[in-house]
């Protein structure tokens, strides 16, 4: 799950990170008032969207003015703001964060991270703040600092330290730098994280550090401990499709080809759609519908898949354990004759009640075409597409 900046900075706020006064807006008189608010003589005005490089798509402009900001307000609310995270299709922004200009002397990276390798939080610092961590890890990689931080004693003063230090830290301004580095790997392991970023963290003229920036993601499974968190989400800024799938407990993600997928165990849905790809095709989506599928969780599933006008044809593959080939065979045929399917199925099954399940589809005469092997399934399913 994934929040706005406006929210990533309150959290922030709460945890003892200095960051700018700022103001959600919704509607550009929100967006007046809220300057006025705040008082001048210069605001920034940010569009929030869940999305980074929202100033190089013209999503962060700086207002001298009431009127000057009533006229940026007023272009990029509503505007279709197009990044390199949001894709060419772009994202409509809904929200804007007025906040106090800021006098900035120096710009840092700073985030917090798992490390899969270490099976730790990494802290990650870096000199070259304000830009895109990508080019900078490409470019110039030495300029990326990165300390594993032991779960035991969490980030010490001597680590942070030595990450203000090697990031050119002025010697002033040292000790509130590392109180921050502490504060946001604390917040990070409160708020159950999976990122916090911070680009830019800064230096102001006065010597002072400060957060002008926040980006948050949150392990999904974690949040049923944090309420106060959930009640941060945005579903116009998420998939509608992923969205409704979440109603019905289906891990769900789309993608870009013309073959759904209907998998039980996110590694064989993983294994399915690297074979689709095998053979010369793309899956549509990534659809896990877990170990204890009934047959209207497959219905809905099916119907989920069918709405996006991309899919050509359904590869349905199941391991029968803990799921039972027989059910999701009632949930196939359910869903069949719920949503008038119109797409070629093929599907695929092994385990637990498999020849009862395969005689279900045969009996029920669909037009099903049943396989033994996921490449035999792959194969039909690109055939199918006509690829």
């Amino acid at each position: 799950m994934k929040i706005h900046e406006y929210q990533g900075k309150e959290i922030l706020r709460q945890a003892g990170v200095p960051v700018p006064r700022g103001i959600a807006a919704f509607t550009v008189q929100e967006a007046v008032e809220a300057a006025q608010k705040l008082g001048g003589p210069v605001w920034v005005v940010k569009a929030q969207i869940h999305a980074g490089g929202r100033g190089k798509g013209g999503g962060v402009k700086l207002a001298r003015s009431i009127d000057d900001l009533r006229k940026l307000a007023g272009e990029i609310l509503g505007m279709q703001l197009i990044t390199h995270q949001t894709g060419p299709e772009g994202q409509k922004v809904r929200r804007l964060l007025i906040e106090d200009g800021a006098d900035i002397k120096k710009e840092y990276y700073v985030s917090a991270v798992t490390d899969r390798a270490s099976q730790r939080v990494a802290m990650i610092v870096s000199s070259e703040g304000g830009m895109s961590i990508e080019e900078v890890a490409h470019d110039t990689p030495e300029k990326i600092i990165t300390e594993i931080v032991d779960p035991a004693t969490g980030l010490t003063v001597a680590q942070a330290t030595k990450l203000a230090n090697a990031i050119g830290v002025p010697a002033g301004s040292t000790a509130q730098a590392v109180d921050v580095l502490q504060k946001v790997y604390k917040v990070y392991m409160d708020t159950d994280a999976s990122l916090v970023e911070i680009n830019p963290m800064i230096l102001e003229g006065n010597g002072n550090i400060k957060a002008i920036d926040a980006k948050f993601n949150f392990d999904d499974n974690a949040l049923f401990r944090h309420p106060e968190i959930v009640a941060y989400r945005d579903l116009d800024e998420e998939d509608p499709a992923e969205v409704e799938a979440s109603k019905f407990d289906l891990a769900y993600i789309s993608l870009d080809g013309n073959i759904g997928c209907l998998v039980n165990g996110a590694g064989l849905a993983m294994a399915t759609m690297d074979t689709i790809k095998l053979f010369g095709a793309e899956p549509a989506n990534f659809l896990d519908v877990g170990g204890g599928a009934t047959p209207e969780k497959v219905t809905e599933a099916f119907k989920i898949m069918l709405k996006n006008p991309k899919v050509k044809a359904i590869l349905v593959n199941i391991f029968g354990g803990i799921m039972k080939c027989d059910t999701i065979a009632t949930g196939i045929i359910a869903a069949c004759k719920a949503t008038n399917l119109n797409v070629p199925l093929i599907v695929r099954m092994k385990g637990t009640n498999e020849e009862l399940g395969k005689n279900m589809l045969k009996d029920s005469g669909l037009p099903i075409i049943s396989v033994d092997t996921m490449a035999e399934a792959a194969q039909a399913s690109v055939k199918a597409v006509g690829q």
